[in-house]
């Protein structure tokens, strides 16, 4: 058989190149041409998900971007099932959809989610310690000089 991207198996190929099938979907993809005409095509579950998961988060990008261009600050409603990002502010939530676009891009291109499950757990956390009032104030709080000390070498070194 020539490239397997060029093949189309039919329903009967299945009894007599089912191995050939196979190694094409563990490769890639097999597309296979039902009896009705129906077009089907067999790939790596990893590869499904990864594809089902980008779509998802593509689409959950497109909706942030659109609530931010909107002006308003966006209700827990419009946030939906990113509501946890709520206690963030305007510049905030457009870094988030800044790394979260590169995030996108990355985990396309190397076929991996791991770029992009990195981001999203790594703004989760920080949304969960920005939801503790004593955490947000350390993390927010204004600095200055006078919060450096110098501290003295501890005995024996």
């Amino acid at each position: 058989m020539s490239d397997t991207r060029d093949t189309i198996f039919q329903s009967t190929d299945l009894v007599h190149h089912r191995v050939e099938f196979l190694e094409a979907a563990r490769h890639g993809l097999a597309r296979l041409r039902d009896k009705d005409g129906t077009s089907l095509v067999m790939l790596p579950e990893s590869r499904l998900e990864l594809l089902e998961e980008l779509a998802e988060w593509n689409s959950t990008h497109s909706r942030l971007e659109a609530l931010l261009r909107r002006g308003a600050p966006p209700s827990l409603d419009d946030l939906g099932a990113l509501a946890w990002l709520r206690v963030f502010d305007r510049d905030e939530l457009h870094e988030f959809s800044q790394e979260l676009s590169d995030a996108l891009v990355a985990s396309h291109s190397d076929r991996d989610l791991r770029p992009l499950r990195d981001c999203v757990h790594a703004w989760r956390v920080t949304a969960r310690q920005l939801e503790d009032p004593l955490r947000n104030a350390i993390l927010r709080g204004k600095v200055s000089d006078d919060d450096f000390v110098e501290a003295a070498r501890p005995d024996g070194e």
